[in-house]
């Protein structure tokens, strides 16, 4: 770009997810190349982001939702932001990006009622709903945007196959400066904190999810620890915009079903949200991380993990088949109990440990937020250049 630019970017939460993570990292590796981004997320409980941020960021207001339902949230979550950007103190930007469903619904009506020009939208994944309604909210969230991104070229395809929308190619980062594999004094403030023995210590990420394979890595942990008995399991996150309660309480279920006590110093620790400063702390006390997903936009923790020279257990999917090589990390059949146990097994195994470590740092140095932004930014300047309708593959 020829002149600094101001970004709108937005998000679903102020919570610790992957996707929110990416906006915030991406906006500071902006901001660090001389434009102001500002990541924008619905705030109910209006205690900020989850983290600092070398960036501007805004906690729109929000109402407290009551109801379960997922299209409640998502009809609130919109009207929030649209309740926002319908004041013209608030649109002061020469683009708006959208990283998720809610954000890109909101910016479809923004854009169809002419207060917002043609906006952006990264698509990271895409969830099934049973509620046509919110299915439709997902769609008009993609195909009514002026340019569409994608982290993976998965991803790229799944959108011109489902929606017939041609997108973009970007990429996620890592910050090797804060993820490292350098101890500090949180290693040890976490390892008491959690209650963590000896080990060897498994690592999960997202909280109880269909998608994360919660289920099915509790039930391979079982496996483990019958070779194992002082192995641990930690299960960190959780905070989704979307309700899991029903998935949650099969694992908790499969938990008592398999003698797996479930507290600080058991078999499995429920860690939660952790505060970001112990993120990397986690990665690196952990032996290795269980992260067989059902599906992925990219894996943002695969990475962070890697650089804190941790090895991964990973899906034999894309997108993980797209920048891991075979040798990089322990591949699983996710819908295979047995095939991920054996996997978390490889990927404990200190003789192969060195040589993985090795290879994982070589994956994590390939991804840095300034390319990232640099590429965004390519992506900007032709969306700004051509601010017309959606951009809709030719066989659709």
């Amino acid at each position: 770009m020829t002149r600094p630019l101001r970004i709108a970017i937005l998000t679903h939460s102020t919570n610790p997810r992957g996707g929110v993570s990416h906006c915030l990292s991406l906006a500071e590796a902006l901001t660090a190349l001389g434009h102001e981004a500002v990541v924008h997320a619905p705030d109910p409980a209006r205690l900020g982001f989850f983290r600092p941020a070398a960036c501007a960021t805004v906690s729109v207001p929000a109402c407290r939702i009551e109801s379960r339902s997922t299209h409640d949230m998502v009809e609130q979550r919109v009207a929030d932001y649209w309740d926002w950007f319908s004041a013209p103190g608030n649109r002061a930007f020469d683009l708006y990006h959208a990283h998720d469903g809610i954000g890109g619904s909101a910016l479809a009506e923004l854009h169809g009622a002419g207060l917002i020009p043609p906006f952006v939208r990264t698509v990271h994944h895409l969830d099934h709903f049973s509620d046509p309604r919110v299915e439709a909210r997902q769609r008009r969230a993609v195909v009514e945007a002026g340019t569409a991104l994608c982290v993976s070229d998965t991803w790229v395809e799944l959108l011109r196959a489902r929606y017939g929308v041609d997108a973009g190619r970007v990429s996620n980062g890592v910050d090797v400066g804060a993820f490292s594999p350098r101890p500090d004094a949180s290693d040890a403030a976490v390892r008491a904190r959690l209650g963590l023995g000896e080990g060897p210590i498994l690592l999960a990420v997202g909280g109880r999810e269909p998608r994360k394979n919660s289920l099915r890595i509790i039930e391979a942990f079982a496996r483990v620890r019958a070779r194992h008995p002082r192995a641990q399991l930690v299960i960190v996150g959780g905070a989704s915009v979307l309700d899991h309660s029903a998935y949650a309480r099969l694992c908790d279920e499969a938990l008592l079903r398999l003698n797996l006590g479930a507290r600080p110093g058991g078999a499995v620790v429920l860690a939660g949200p952790v505060p970001q400063a112990e993120v990397p702390a986690l990665y690196r006390v952990a032996d290795a991380l269980a992260f067989p997903s059902l599906q992925e936009g990219f894996g943002l923790s695969v990475v962070e993990a890697m650089a804190c020279g941790t090895p991964v257990v990973v899906s034999r999917i894309a997108p993980f088949t797209e920048y891991l090589g075979p040798d990089d990390a322990a591949w699983a059949e996710p819908t295979d109990v047995a095939s991920i146990a054996g996997a978390m097994e490889d990927a404990l195994d200190p003789r192969a440990r060195a040589a993985r470590v090795a290879r994982g740092h070589a994956v994590a140095a390939r991804f840095d937020w300034a390319s990232s932004a640099r590429r965004h930014l390519d992506h900007y300047a032709a969306h700004l250049a051509v601010p017309s309708g959606p951009r809709i593959a030719a066989h659709a």
